[in-house]
């Protein structure tokens, strides 16, 4: 992630990309159409074309929903997208550059136009927020290219510190300290759960991040994120699921994970 690059004509930009396994027609299937973003960021259909629209939905009730108009559709390396945001026309960038040794980088870049630096903390933010479902991505690409996937969204608050809400969220998994490749071994009233830990980042006091690799109740990876917002932590679980049987799967466990994240954090 970059930060904020500013030009004497008052346009910016700010830009994340990451190195990812694939060819560039397989990597495309998964930044640009609705079943592949699905699978590794939030629930989109795309309209692949330009006059098209994606659509990312980023609430279960369709209030969250970001719409963009696509403007130029070039497959399977490129395309363009704008949205109306605060400081007005916003263009997003995709493209897809194969590299040696059958792999690509993929490379997000948004614009806009601004007179001030009121919008930069935001788009850098966005930046970062890049930076993290990435690594969502390159996994997804690494393990389970093309698969049919499910994704269970679950959320909850916390009024205390990032600290404690790490605590709250983790210490039921029986996860020791960060070591990476550990089992998971869940216990008391922890729904079925089993697989290893790939990555703890532990930003106290301005959040943390877990992604876990699971075995059960689906293959998939879990990903495990609380950050404060305006006081409270928010906390966010996310498993994407893989496989035929993935929604299936997704619709008979997700109440019981509702439940025992709604338990931790009354």
């Amino acid at each position: 992630m970059m930060p904020v690059r500013k030009e004497p004509t008052g346009h910016r930009s700010v830009q994340a990309e990451v190195e990812v396994r694939g060819a560039p027609e397989t990597v495309w299937e998964a930044i640009a159409t609705g079943p592949g973003i699905s699978a590794w960021f939030v629930p989109a259909e795309v309209d692949g074309r330009v006059g098209g629209q994606s659509v990312c939905h980023f609430a279960p009730d369709g209030g969250m929903d970001s719409v963009a108009a696509i403007t130029e559709w070039e497959p399977p390396h490129r395309f363009l997208a704008e949205t109306d945001e605060g400081p007005g026309k916003v263009a997003t960038e995709w493209t897809v550059e194969a590299k040696a040794g059958g792999t690509c980088t993929v490379r997000v870049v948004h614009r806009w136009f601004a007179e001030s630096d009121d919008w930069d903390g935001q788009f850098e933010g966005h930046a970062v927020g890049w930076v993290s479902f990435f690594k969502i991505l390159r996994l997804y690409l690494e393990h389970f290219p093309g698969q049919k996937s499910a994704l269970i969204p679950l959320a909850a608050k916390h009024d205390g510190s990032v600290a404690e809400a790490f605590g709250r969220l983790m210490d039921p998994f029986g996860i020791a300290g960060d070591a990476a490749g550990q089992a998971i071994k869940p216990g008391g009233d922890v729904p079925d759960l089993k697989g290893t830990l790939l990555e703890v980042q532990d930003y106290s006091p301005h959040g943390f991040s877990v992604i876990l690799k699971l075995a059960r109740p689906a293959p998939g990876i879990a990903h495990l994120i609380g950050f404060p917002v305006g006081g409270p932590v928010h906390v966010s679980v996310r498993f994407y699921l893989y496989g035929k049987q993935a929604p299936a799967i997704a619709a008979d466990v997700e109440p019981a994970w509702q439940a025992w994240l709604g338990a931790r954090f009354v």
